[in-house]
């Protein structure tokens, strides 16, 4: 399962909406999840915000077809100080927080 970390941090006064969009997406996910897909967003109280992936997805992420991931990407760079920035991710050691 193809693992990925994105990072990046918004203005103190943009991370509340933020985290409502994100919210929506997770509403979305769990009214017609995509199968074999899981997907983790924590935020940290600087107003930094961690999303997780995992999935076997070998075309387009599904994530992109849902109208609310694309509501919360409108606007995204306009809330951050610093972007997103993605990168492949290993799992070091897991005790019960992923599925494997």
């Amino acid at each position: 399962m193809k693992k990925t970390l994105v990072r990046y941090k918004t203005r103190p006064e943009d991370a509340g909406d933020n985290q409502r969009l994100i919210e929506g997406v997770f509403g979305e996910l769990h009214a017609g999840p995509p199968r074999d897909y899981r997907y983790l967003v924590l935020r940290l109280e600087d107003g930094t915000f961690v999303h997780i992936k995992m999935d076997d997805a070998q075309d387009a992420d599904p994530i992109h077809e849902l109208d609310a991931f694309r509501k919360f990407q409108d606007g995204l760079r306009h809330r951050c100080v610093e972007l997103p920035k993605a990168s492949a991710a290993t799992v070091v050691g897991n005790y019960r927080m992923f599925e494997e």
